[in-house]
């Protein structure tokens, strides 16, 4: 299928200290299977901003790209640092990946103990640990949780003490991989409100297209391991013609 490009593109601000710069990144999977094509992303300080694209275009590869899981060729920085093998440690206490499923992070038989398991881990002493734990599970919404059993909860709220066991490491980027799949309507506008207020940037993975209209003023769209927009989230949602060309339904 061939790439379908807007004809404007939305330019960021300019600012001092980016939080995310990625510079003409590519990678394969073993297989040969070529999933980054030259990807080239800008986020600035505060910036909120929506990831979209068919399966297969290269989000999650992305991604995961951008705390070290995965390694390409090009550069990525995270607030003017390079990540490089040395400093992954340092890069990964900044980049805050919620994946999908959030089983995949809740592990620790409360939530007070899946909140607490990253800054512990980062060897600070109980009493900071403890006030990062009260203020991630402020941040979401689940103060009244903390003693829970975190395999007991609902999705939602599975979902938002995720967003917390990253919060608890005081991320400068907050980077999340389809955050309202599988919510219920009440769920999915208690997430949407707390993404809204959270006070930290942002770069959010989704099919949700609602979503994408109703928090994200600027969307980024993957096709074939490219990146075919970067404009206004208007713009985009009211070509319809490009939406179709690239797997995307109009809201």
């Amino acid at each position: 299928m061939p790439v379908t490009h807007l004809t404007s593109r939305f330019i960021a601000p300019e600012c001092d200290g980016d939080i995310l710069a990625v510079n003409d990144l590519y990678f394969s999977y073993p297989d040969g299977h070529a999933a980054l094509n030259g990807v080239s992303l800008k986020l600035c300080e505060g910036d909120k901003v929506a990831l979209v694209g068919p399966n297969g275009a290269g989000k999650s590869t992305l991604m995961l790209h951008l705390n070290g899981i995965l390694t390409g060729r090009g550069d990525v920085e995270i607030a003017g640092k390079r990540l490089t093998r040395d400093n992954l440690p340092l890069i990964r206490s900044m980049v805050g990946l919620v994946f999908q499923n959030p089983d995949d992070q809740l592990f620790s038989p409360t939530v007070f103990e899946d909140v607490a398991f990253g800054p512990l881990h980062m060897g600070l002493p109980e009493a900071e640990v403890r006030s990062r734990v009260d203020a991630a599970l402020e941040a979401v919404r689940m103060n009244s949780y903390r003693d829970r059993l975190s395999h007991h909860l609902s999705v939602g709220e599975k979902k938002r003490i995720a967003i917390a066991t990253v919060l608890s490491m005081q991320p400068r980027l907050l980077v999340l991989d389809e955050p309202s799949a599988g919510l219920d309507p009440r769920a999915r506008r208690t997430l949407i409100n707390l993404l809204r207020d959270l006070p930290i940037t942002m770069l959010v993975s989704t099919h949700d297209m609602k979503l994408v209209q109703e928090l994200f003023p600027r969307t980024v769209v993957m096709d074939e391991g490219c990146v075919v927009a970067d404009s206004l989230t208007s713009e985009i949602l009211g070509n319809e013609s490009f939406l179709n060309a690239h797997g995307l339904e109009k809201p």
